[in-house]
């Protein structure tokens, strides 16, 4: 009989496959800097998906120039507050967090989130002003302000960290100081025609059997007779006396952060009536106030946060502001 070779069911990048720590994704790498300082992230909420009509600007495309259908995801981008600027130095091969400064106007909606920090701006800029040049990285504390939102159930501000990229760190500082205690919004970020990446945390799954979780064949023929189908044949060898972490097992499935590369963001709005269905989105209902329409799909279910970057891996990215004709506003409740 032949030997078959094949390759292992499911991937072993992701291992282990459990639980986010938080629903606030985290960003460990940045793009690039320009020769401008700007801060490169934004956040926003899910609402969900429709389709728009827009004319195909890639070159050498078959339908260049034509009207074409794209899959579209709408995200829900009230401002960003910056609550704090913190300043890293070079440390045993990475960097450490050296100082920090906050605002002296701070949401009182932030205490549902941390424990706010006494206010001693002036002195804390003033220590961080005398170090800065020996800092190796610039980046700002931001918080969502989900309570502007009538689709997301909640009160509780998301915090994250967003790079301030660009010039040199003396520009950023500048930058950093100027946007502090101030709300920015996604305008200012991105802008139409944008190639940008998204980082979410994915639909739970919860528990789930090795068939679905790792795609592993069932049993066939005699195998199944003892009443067993979805599992595997094999745990693995004798020796060593303990089943190696690479053998495909139920567990669970869904709720890890991913990252998308490369999407591109084909129109920023502030009327949100306009973009949305009738009935509103399932599970979110009506977009009021700032949005972003990405091409594609984008990770996880409707309310949940998305966190957006300038792209690190950027194709396209010499195309035009995008030509939108049409949004789609038909009902997505199925009637």
């Amino acid at each position: 009989m032949a030997t078959i070779h094949r390759p292992r069911r499911g991937s072993l990048a992701f291992s282990p496959r459990k639980r986010a720590k938080s629903q606030v994704p985290r960003t460990r790498y940045w793009a690039a800097g320009e020769e401008k300082a700007r801060m490169d992230g934004f956040a926003g909420y899910k609402a969900g998906m429709t389709h728009i009509i827009m004319i195909d600007d890639k070159p050498n495309s078959l339908t260049e120039g034509m009207e074409i259908s794209v899959p579209v995801t709408i995200l829900e981008t009230p401002p960003l507050s910056i609550a704090a600027l913190r300043v890293y130095e070079k440390y045993n091969g990475g960097v450490r967090a050296a100082g920090e400064a906050w605002s002296d106007k701070l949401d009182p909606s932030l205490a549902r989130s941390i424990t706010v920090p006494k206010n001693k701006r002036g002195a804390a800029i003033d220590e961080i002003g005398a170090i800065i040049e020996d800092m190796e990285e610039l980046r700002l504390i931001a918080h969502t302000n989900p309570k502007l939102l009538t689709g997301v159930p909640k009160k509780n501000p998301d915090l994250m960290e967003i790079q301030v990229n660009g010039g040199n760190i003396a520009n950023q500082f500048e930058l950093a100081k100027s946007l502090l205690g101030s709300s920015v919004p996604i305008s200012s970020i991105f802008s139409p025609g944008s190639i940008i990446d998204v980082s979410a945390i994915t639909k739970g799954k919860g528990v789930q059997g090795p068939v679905k979780r790792w795609g592993i064949n069932l049993q066939k023929r005699k195998h199944s007779r003892g009443g067993k189908r979805r599992h595997i044949g094999n745990l693995g060898p004798w020796n060593p006396h303990h089943v190696r972490w690479t053998v495909p097992l139920l567990g669970q499935m869904g709720y890890h952060q991913r990252t998308e590369f490369n999407k591109r963001v084909l129109a920023i709005g502030s009327d949100g009536g306009a973009i949305t269905p009738d009935g509103g989105f399932p599970g979110y209902g009506i977009i009021r106030g700032e949005y972003a329409i990405l091409s594609g799909s984008v990770p996880g279910p409707s309310k949940r946060l998305v966190r957006m970057r300038s792209a690190v891996r950027a194709k396209d990215a010499d195309l035009k502001t995008p030509q939108v004709l049409y949004v789609s506003r038909d009902s997505k409740q199925g009637l």
